[in-house]
């Protein structure tokens, strides 16, 4: 167990585009690290807010779970304010295009490892709601940051461009619902939950259909 890594959450608000329609949206901004060192985890809309709750740490980088505009829109004036990496999964640069067409993110893999704070957050492609979405686990601390994979109450949506309904179903099963069920499921918007909370729910959502 880390003595030293601890979690802080900051709410954005913004707008999220996709498809050519906006919608008002507040996102959580985790950061993990210490005193000394921390790491974004989805630079949403207030660059500001962010900045604030950072304070005087180096950022070791701003890792984002997927490429839709309101995960990443903070991104880079977040990076330019610190020098730290962007680092998003490439099977979602054609979103990242979009919002930052002219800035070259760093690249996530499946397996990779981001460390901070005496504690490793470890990445898990989890593909659904978009082509590259990823997951992060911090063993650690029984903490997984979902992005927009994992809900209170079910998958992410997946009814707009480049996502799966099957895919995430399957990237939930496989790569989630493995981890313990005492896992802490800090998302990309809206409460937290546990794995063991929403595990049992897994064959309605397949029932469902969407």
């Amino acid at each position: 167990m880390s003595s030293r890594a601890r979690i802080e959450n900051v709410v954005t608000s913004g707008v999220f585009s996709l498809d050519g329609q906006d919608f008002d949206v507040d996102n959580n901004v985790w950061l993990i690290g210490d005193a000394d060192e921390v790491v974004v985890v989805d630079a949403s809309h207030e660059a500001a807010k962010i900045l604030d709750a950072v304070g005087g740490r180096k950022v070791v980088a701003i890792v984002s779970t997927h490429g839709h505009n309101d995960h990443v829109n903070a991104a880079g004036e977040v990076a330019d304010a610190t020098g730290a990496p962007i680092l998003l999964h490439p099977e979602d640069r054609m979103l990242w295009d979009v919002v930052h067409p002219d800035r070259e993110p760093g690249y996530l893999a499946d397996g990779d490892v981001v460390e901070v704070g005496g504690t490793t957050l470890r990445v898990l492609h989890t593909p659904g709601h978009s082509p590259g979405a990823v997951c992060l686990h911090v063993p650690d601390l029984e903490v997984l940051f979902s992005g927009d994979t994992l809900f209170k109450g079910g998958p992410g949506a997946t009814g707009r461009s480049f996502s799966s309904f099957p895919t995430i179903l399957e990237s939930i099963r496989t790569r989630l619902l493995t981890l313990a069920p005492t896992t802490t499921v800090l998302t990309g918007h809206g409460d937290s939950t546990t794995i063991g909370a929403e595990a049992g729910d897994y064959d309605a959502w397949v029932a469902r259909g969407h």
